[in-house]
């Protein structure tokens, strides 16, 4: 992909792995969009004519028809886009409600959902596009009490997987990110369900173990940079990878993931979380 000239756009672009990927992108000579809910840059980006701000809610279809229409308009073309914005709800599966789950999913998977269908008739037309989504490496490990962050990463990852089969026809490649833990705002950023959150839940304290434990993780995790390069390469290959997966750590636990028994993989799981 030719990166002078060349437009992305960039979801959850003010904050963590988004900012990180935006500043990295405009300084290799991408022109990128990176929108985000506030439509603001994070102060470690400069500013630069290669980096614009814009206004986007993913779980708005207006919003997205307007920001790729406006690009559209402006540049003439899309030539990647980064679902990057994203969410993350924990909770005992007893004690979520659907609201609680539709949440979840909102953002992370239909809000990655909209901005593709919105992009994917110009991507047909120029007959060219990369379409980058960010799953997790939870995709493929179930972690108890993040259940519905990891359903709607797995979602995620099989969806970018069966549409790069439908696009391939049309010159367009799909890729999706596998990070593990990761050092970002995320981590304050999470929910923990109503019911799940209450002193009195039967839950409480095997939940609280569990999340505490993987937000020490998080926060002692690799920083938002090296995902952020990992998406950059990939924009730069001729022929992206259809996953990536940064640190050999991590690709070895997807690795053991797929060869284990699931009854030992559970096991050793519920060890670390449960």
């Amino acid at each position: 992909m030719g990166k002078s000239g060349s437009v992305v756009l960039l979801t959850g672009g003010s904050s963590g792995i988004g900012a990180e990927t935006a500043r990295m992108l405009a300084a290799a000579g991408y022109k990128v969009y990176a929108g985000s809910r506030r439509g603001i840059l994070a102060p470690e980006c400069p500013t630069s004519d290669n980096l614009i701000p814009v206004v986007l809610d993913v779980n708005s279809q207006q919003s997205v028809s307007k920001v790729v229409a406006d690009i559209l308009a402006k540049e003439g073309h899309i030539d990647a886009v980064v679902c990057n914005a994203g969410n993350g709800i924990a909770g005992a599966v007893e004690q979520t409600s659907v609201d609680e789950a539709k949440y979840q999913f909102e953002t992370c998977f239909f809000g990655a959902h909209r901005v593709i269908r919105e992009v994917l008739p110009a991507m047909r037309a120029q007959k060219y596009g990369r379409i980058v989504t960010i799953s997790s490496v939870a995709a493929n490990v179930p972690i108890p009490y993040q259940t519905f962050y990891s359903s709607a990463k797995a979602a995620v990852l099989i969806y970018t997987k069966a549409l790069s089969l439908e696009v391939k026809g049309f010159g367009i490649q799909c890729c999706s990110i596998l990070p593990g833990d990761t050092k970002t705002g995320f981590t304050a950023a999470r929910k923990v369900t109503e019911q799940s959150g209450n002193p009195g839940s039967v839950y409480y304290e095997t939940l609280k173990k569990s999340v505490g434990r993987m937000e020490h993780d998080e926060q002692n995790g690799m920083p938002a940079g090296k995902i952020a390069s990992a998406i950059v390469r990939q924009l730069g290959r001729r022929r992206m990878a259809a996953t990536v997966t940064p640190r050999a750590d991590y690709k070895a636990i997807n690795f053991l993931v797929r060869i284990l028994p699931t009854r030992l993989m559970l096991w050793i799981v519920g060890k670390l979380y449960a």
